[in-house]
């Protein structure tokens, strides 16, 4: 295979069916709003290098990927490297109807009269939470702003939980169609993570959702429900035709979720 440069960021071109089934399937392009959504779109999300260091290992441990073809640049970056595209094979799904509410945290839930979850009040002040406290965050200010951009043209959420007046925990994330790619999470209160995706999920499936891609697998994500699917299954999914009703925007106690399944 030689080696491709897109000349635009147009991720269509991409050939997944022989990219990396970990780590990046590509470099470059930017994190305006329209290549963001263009990402979400064709199943890849970013992984932005937060400093230089981060770059240069990036650019020592795909540079033969580059060279072989297997792993492609786009345009649009001043530092190639800087920016990774990522679209795991296997990708991690929670369907309506696997999602699990532990027994622990429904138990806790019943106790948690103040607790209550919102759509898209503070969705900024979530992203900035997600990045709190991380020494190498991916989340840029540069992928931060093109996020509420998204937010502002509605194709980005985000879900809330408050303990009273106090916000204790969130999730956010793009939505494709029957699609939602929930890129990170942050607790400040014991479960208020696992709440705030549990919510997501069940608004989701309201408004007409199919699955919401959890992007990481791993044992926290597969007791929420979550099951792994072929890429090409999951881009199979994100092409299905399919009206995008809007989710349901009322605050909720979150004392409701204690009454799904676990």
């Amino acid at each position: 295979m030689t080696n491709r440069t897109i000349t635009r960021a147009d991720f269509t071109r991409l050939h997944l069916a022989g990219a990396p089934a970990e780590g990046a399937v590509a470099f470059g392009a930017d994190l305006g709003p329209d290549t963001l959504y263009a990402a979400y779109r064709a199943g890849l999300y970013p992984f932005p290098a937060g400093t230089i260091e981060q770059q240069l290992i990036n650019e020592l441990t795909y540079e033969p990927d580059v060279a072989a073809g297997r792993v492609s640049l786009l345009p649009g970056a001043a530092e190639p490297y800087a920016i990774a595209w990522c679209s795991p094979d296997p990708r991690p799904l929670i369907r309506p109807g696997d999602l699990r509410i532990q027994r622990s945290l429904r138990q806790q839930l019943r106790n948690k009269v103040d607790w209550t979850t919102t759509l898209d009040a503070c969705f900024r002040q979530v992203v900035e939470e997600c990045r709190t406290g991380r020494s190498q965050s991916w989340l840029t200010g540069e992928l931060v702003d093109g996020l509420v951009e998204l937010h502002d043209r509605g194709h980005a959420h985000s879900v809330e939980v408050w303990d009273g007046t106090e916000l204790v925990g969130g999730t956010f994330g793009v939505r494709v169609g029957a699609v939602f790619s929930a890129d990170s999470q942050f607790t400040r209160r014991s479960g208020a993570g696992k709440v705030a995706v549990a919510d997501l999920v069940r608004r989701f499936a309201e408004a007409g959702g199919a699955a919401v891609d959890v992007q990481h697998d791993g044992d926290h994500v597969r007791l929420m429900g979550a099951q792994p699917v072929p890429r090409s299954t999951y881009l199979e999914l994100l092409g299905a035709p399919g009206h995008e009703h809007p989710l349901p925007d009322e605050a909720r106690s979150a004392r409701e979720l204690a009454g799904e399944q676990g």
